[in-house]
């Protein structure tokens, strides 16, 4: 098994086929969505395959060690970044393709007027150990 990151972009990714930003999606449309999304989640539980997921504020601060005895130095919030993550979800499948199969699976959730959105999803791999080498 091996683990990947899918990672839902407020903004910074390809333009989705139906385009339409949240903020302007009645609240029957967000109900859909999220509906999808759990629905989605349940079933790759009863597979072994869900591992978490998770929605996040569109807020948020950057923040640095400054030195020993100093508060920490913070910036933000940066809603103008192309990296801006508006969630993810952690999947644990047997293989690439799988994760690519679940991923576009997961791209099509509905949004507005109840069409698919087919927003790009970033998949990211976990970094796992190099294999050890014995004498």
């Amino acid at each position: 098994m091996a683990k990947y990151l899918l990672l839902k972009h407020y903004r910074g990714a390809p333009a989705a086929v139906n385009d339409v930003p949240m903020d302007q999606w009645t609240s029957q449309e967000i109900s859909a969505h999220v509906r999808y999304m759990r629905d989605f989640a349940d079933r790759l539980e009863e597979t072994g395959e869900f591992v978490d997921a998770q929605a996040l504020a569109p807020e948020g601060t950057f923040v640095r060690y400054d030195g020993e005895g100093r508060p920490p130095v913070t910036d933000g919030p940066f809603a103008e970044t192309k990296d801006l993550i508006a969630g993810w979800m952690v999947i644990d499948v047997d293989s690439r393709e799988r994760a690519l199969e679940l991923a576009a699976e997961l791209s099509a959730a509905p949004g507005a007027g109840g069409q698919p959105v087919h927003e790009w999803l970033e998949l990211r791999p976990f970094l796992t150990e190099p294999p050890t080498i014995e004498d």
